[in-house]
């Protein structure tokens, strides 16, 4: 069975609106229909299992409702019939999730918890690569994988592109991605954006014997056209992409995972329509499981004090469900850490993620903003998390660190 938590709002009955939840995403209808029987029901409907009772909201999400009745909440678990779903993720989304949104008589309706039964285990291939996969390829052991991004993120020509990564291949920095705005522009096509910047890596690789993982952006609406993409990163060198995983749907990102051979970096662009209203849309833990068994690898989330929105709480958990098992560890993301990320923010990430270094630390300004330059701001994020895991103040630990000293001037505990 698989079990949905539904965090019902309306001013009717909490148990009338579970029971039309379960009715209407199952075997009913309007009106009672030759067919439905008694067997039917008992076989494929869904239902009911649980209701815990919340405090009463102040005020309705949706505006339809006009507040003038008391605005009942409740985390609701229906349970949906593996028979009647099957392990078809665009199934399950159509039916526990696609109409319940259109059901009348909701001031606010959000979709808190799944749980996925073992029929699920192995229908999907999962991360190819994950945290595993990306440290050996970055040859990153005992601390963060620490990543830039190519900044300004949209402007740059190939050749313009291609002296920044050097300058920050040179920094001693272990990942480096296109912007997630960044595919195939006119003034920046990815194939000549790939020739400028591979053989650079490669060259850095044999002098050095490190290979910078670059993510480059292959996304496309046409899958055909995402795979010849994929196809040139890879027949170039490279052994990452960006992919725009709401932008390219679910179709998409299965086309790609079956033939794939980078590691693929999930961007959420888009997510945030799903989930910034506290009352209405999905939470991260079950919007993620979605994209984990269809097989992204590293998953961005936002960090501590980004520069969005999203609260601290929120990336906390989002880091405890891409790290949650489904079913087992192979079936984790990398979590990364981005958005407005520097060194200050090491010490208060390491405490709140409980106390690991298992992630990308994901810095654009952060690094190649730093007074000293990238190469600074590679040192003075590396200093930050040394720090950090040595229960040592940043302040205390920068007299000796003068890259962490410069950064904590610059940016002030605050993220750019």
């Amino acid at each position: 069975m698989i079990i949905v938590t539904y965090r019902i709002e309306t001013s009717g009955s909490i148990e009338a609106m579970a029971e039309k939840i379960a009715s209407d995403q199952s075997t009913g209808t309007f009106v009672p229909v030759p067919g439905e029987t008694p067997e039917l029901k008992a076989r494929v409907a869904a239902r009911v299992l649980s209701i815990r009772p919340l405090a009463d909201a102040e005020r309705p999400s949706w505006p339809e409702d006009d507040g003038n009745r008391p605005i009942r909440r409740a985390d609701v678990e229906i349970g949906f019939p593996i028979e009647a779903v099957g392990t078809d993720l665009s199934a399950l989304m159509t039916i526990a999730v696609g109409g319940i949104f259109s059901i009348r008589g909701f001031s606010g309706l959000r979709v808190v918890d799944l749980k996925l039964p073992e029929e699920f285990r192995g229908a999907y291939p999962g991360p190819q690569f994950g945290l595993a996969g990306s440290r050996r390829l970055t040859g990153v052991e005992g601390r963060p994988i620490i990543g830039t991004i190519v900044k300004p993120a949209l402007g740059l020509r190939p050749h313009e592109t291609a002296e920044l990564v050097g300058e920050l291949i040179s920094s001693g920095v272990d990942f480096i991605k296109d912007d997630e705005k960044l595919m195939s522009p006119a003034y920046s096509p990815l194939k000549e954006r790939v020739a400028a910047i591979m053989p650079r890596i490669l060259d850095h690789e044999q002098k050095t014997g490190k290979k910078v993982m670059y993510a480059f952006g292959i996304s496309h609406t046409d899958p055909d056209e995402m795979m010849r993409n994929h196809d040139l990163v890879l027949e170039a060198g490279g052994n990452c992409a960006v992919i725009n995983i709401n932008s390219i749907g679910m179709g998409g990102m299965a086309f790609l995972r079956k033939r794939s051979g980078l590691v693929l970096h999930a961007h959420r662009n888009g997510w945030d329509v799903l989930t910034r209203h506290p009352g209405i849309g999905f939470d991260f833990r079950v919007w993620q499981q979605f994209w984990r068994l269809l097989g992204v690898d590293q998953f961005q989330i936002n960090g501590i004090g980004v520069k969005y929105w999203e609260p601290d709480d929120s990336f906390v958990r989002s880091f405890e469900a891409v790290t949650t098992p489904l079913f087992d560890e192979s079936d984790c993301a990398l979590p990364v850490a981005g958005s407005g990320q520097w060194g200050g923010q090491a010490p208060e990430t390491y405490r709140r993620t409980g106390r690991t270094t298992d992630l990308l630390y994901l810095c654009g300004g952060g690094i190649v903003s730093h007074p000293g330059g990238p190469a600074a701001g590679v040192r003075a994020v590396t200093q930050a998390w040394e720090a950090a895991v040595a229960d040592i103040p940043l302040e205390t630990y920068a007299q000796d660190h003068p890259e962490l000293a410069a950064s904590l001037k610059k940016f002030g505990g605050q993220g750019e």
